[in-house]
This record gives C-alpha cells, sequence and structure tokens, in this order.
C-alpha cells in the first residue's frame, strides 16, 4: 500500500471513498475526516474504528474527528448511518454539536430503530443528544413527517419540547394516516405540548368521514349531523361534543341546535336514513332540492317545512330554486338526471338527457325544470314527443 493520500490502492479506497446509494463521501487530506465517514469506514471493511484511524494516519491524514472517550470495538452499517445528516450529499454531524430532533427521528426512521435506541447510540459513539426529553421506545418511520410543519422546500421542523398547535395534529394524521388521537399520543411521546389532552373519546368526537376520509383536516369541518350523532350515542350535551371540536382544532359546517327536533338526524342524513354520511354544507350552491323532497316524502312534512328547518341547521336553499308545495316522486327521479345545479344554466343537451332517462317529452321536462327555479336562457322549441326511457 502506498502512504500517500493520494493513494489508488483498492484496500485504501475502501476506507477513503465511501458510498451510500448515488451519495459519495471522500476522505480528503486537507480537510479534517468526519468522524461518522471513520464509523462507515470500519462497518465497510469489518474492523475496528481504531484500524481505520490508524491507516487514515499513515495515509497522511492528520486531522481526524474522534470523541473524548474511547472508541466503540465494533460498528455496524446501521450504527454508522445513524451520524449521516439529512443533506443532498453524504454527509455526517459533528462531535460536540447538540443532534437536532430532527436528524435523530430521521435517522431512527432509516434505519428501522426507535428514537430511544437512536437516542442511545448516538449518545455512546460520543454525540450530544439534548437531556431531559425522554424518546419513544417503539419505531415509527412516520415520525420525521410528524413533525414538519413547512411544505415546501426543506420544510420547517417541530424542535424539543415546542407547544403543537391542534391544527398540526389534524394536518399531520390526514396526510399520515394516523388517527388525530394517535398523532396526538405520538407527539407527546416525542416530547412536544398540545394545547389539550388527548383522550380516548376523541376518537369518537372526530371519526366523521369528511370528504372521503375518516378524519377531519386542518381546513375542513364537521358535520351538524355528526355532532348529533355522538350526541345521541354517548349521552353528551351536542355544545359539550362542540367545544371539545374546537379544543382539537376543528369546528362545525353549520349550527348545532341546543334542543334538536325528532326529525333533524334523518334531514341531515344524505340517505335520509338518520346515519352517516352527513349532508355538509354546500356554501356555493346550497342544499339540493331533490334532497328537500325526498327528506318530506320520508318524513310527510312539507317540502317549505324542511326547507325551513334544513336552513335554520345552516343548509340554505339558492334564492333560484323554487320549491313546490306538494313533494312528487316525478319530481325527484326528474332532479336525479339533472347534473346541474340551481346556480347553473340547463341547456338543451341537458333538457335531452333528462328527457331520454325519464320518458319524458323535451317540452315537459324544459317545462318542469323551469317551474323549479332552473334557468333555460337558450330559445328553443322543445318537442312534445316522448322519447323511450334509456337503459
Amino acid at each position: 500500500m502506498s502512504n500517500s493520500p493520494e493513494s489508488q490502492d483498492p484496500e485504501d479506497l475502501r476506507i477513503t471513498h465511501l458510498r451510500v446509494g448515488r451519495e459519495t463521501s471522500w476522505a480528503k487530506p486537507d480537510r479534517r475526516v468526519p468522524f461518522g465517514h471513520v464509523l462507515l469506514a470500519a462497518a465497510t471493511v469489518e474492523c475496528s474504528p481504531a484500524a481505520i484511524v490508524s491507516r487514515l494516519t499513515a495515509l497522511g491524514y492528520t486531522d481526524v474527528e474522534l470523541p473524548d472517550g474511547p472508541l466503540p470495538r465494533t460498528v455496524d452499517r446501521d450504527d454508522a448511518l445513524l451520524i449521516k445528516a439529512e443533506t443532498y450529499s453524504l454527509s455526517w454531524f459533528e462531535l460536540g454539536k447538540p443532534v437536532p430532533l430532527r436528524h435523530i427521528l430521521a435517522a431512527a426512521g432509516r434505519v428501522g430503530r426507535s428514537p430511544a435506541d437512536a437516542a442511545r447510540r448516538l449518545t455512546a459513539f460520543g454525540y450530544a443528544v439534548q437531556a431531559g426529553h425522554p424518546l419513544p421506545e417503539s419505531p415509527d418511520t412516520r415520525d420525521i413527517a410528524l413533525i414538519r410543519t413547512g411544505g415546501r422546500g426543506n420544510g420547517e421542523w417541530l424542535d424539543w419540547g415546542a407547544e403543537v398547535p391542534a391544527r398540526h395534529v389534524l394536518a399531520a394524521a390526514a396526510e399520515l394516516g394516523y388517527s388525530p388521537y394517535a398523532a396526538a399520543t405520538r407527539l407527546i411521546g416525542l416530547g412536544f405540548r398540545l394545547p389539550y389532552t388527548p383522550e380516548p373519546g376523541d376518537e369518537r368526537i372526530l371519526r366523521c368521514g369528511v370528504g372521503h376520509k375518516p378524519w377531519p383536516s386542518r381546513y375542513s369541518a364537521v358535520p351538524s349531523g355528526h355532532v348529533l350523532d355522538v350526541a345521541r350515542e354517548t349521552g353528551r350535551p351536542q355544545a359539550a361534543i362542540v367545544a371539545r371540536l374546537r379544543e382539537l382544532g376543528c369546528g362545525t359546517d353549520g349550527p348545532v341546535p341546543d334542543a334538536p327536533e325528532a326529525d333533524d338526524l334523518v334531514l341531515l342524513s344524505q340517505e335520509l336514513d338518520g346515519r352517516a354520511p352527513w349532508l355538509s354544507v354546500n356554501r356555493v350552491v346550497g342544499v339540493q332540492l331533490r334532497h328537500i323532497l325526498r327528506a318530506a316524502l320520508v318524513t310527510g312534512r312539507t317540502p317549505a317545512d324542511i326547507t325551513g328547518r334544513l336552513a335554520a341547521l345552516g343548509h340554505w336553499l339558492h334564492d333560484n330554486a323554487k320549491v313546490p308545495a306538494v313533494a312528487d316522486v316525478k319530481d325527484i327521479r326528474l332532479l336525479e338526471t339533472v347534473d346541474r345545479s340551481s346556480l347553473d344554466n340547463v341547456h338543451l343537451e341537458h333538457v335531452l338527457r333528462s328527457a331520454s332517462l325519464t320518458g319524458r317529452s323535451p317540452a315537459d321536462v324544459a317545462s318542469r325544470l323551469t317551474a323549479l327555479g332552473y334557468r333555460l336562457p337558450d330559445e328553443v322549441d322543445y318537442p312534445e314527443v316522448r322519447g323511450t326511457v334509456a337503459a
């Protein structure tokens, strides 16, 4: 072997030129050799770190970073990779500088260890880990994403002991597939503070299925029907459930009555069966007229009565819509074929489609849609001939 730092001996290159995936770590004679490089070299050639230091010294590397205490006798590759910094190149943390929590969690997830085990190994190698913050003994690769607060670029990260906003818990849970309760308890296990104490009952309060997901995000609100359902099931007052939702960083999408009426759960359920999924407030076009007519038939109440009660619950009907005095199954069937809201214009192609699906004449469809408040701006003479009902 050559004693020059430029040695091309394959054995020397194995300890001076290291590769992890596409990342490389070169030991350069004019720079300090990081201790992480020493550990990974020892794991690569399966020898002791002391032997690596001796060989580097013999090759002319005079500045090798070493801990104050004794070197470990052996080191495996996963241990060495705990010291790898989270950068776009293969770089290493410096001895004497506190290791950020972000690095511990990323390193633990990378090698499949628990945060507590990763912290212990780093400490054993001589790295400084902040005391007074116990870490979980169970591994979870989602930990690093759980403490991320910025979604762009390199992001921003929660640090030791910070208070975590309730809305961060909801956002992280929705993104990572946690329940909000599980996300909250994990954050506490990582040493963070929350503005509330997680309770197992939070699972039921938050499990509402908003937007085809079981849990609300920080941008969504819980349907009022869900609150009434939880109150019915648990016996807790609606006001207490609403207050707890606020503590958990979530609101309701409409007013929740203190004294609900007997039919409220039916009116607020999408299938009018008193069960989830619940009707969400549509702040653009309001509640669908066909929901009102279906609710009137199910409950035996008038469409006007249903409209008034839903409005009191936050589900307003668009001004263009015209509520008939009596609910008619034929109207409901017709409205089910219209993929337009009361805010939209209905054109010839929409009328013809509805006529085909219902077996009514285009003229009859146009006339009835106009009576229900839809706008048909085209000057068209609709035929009176009925078509064949589409299969």
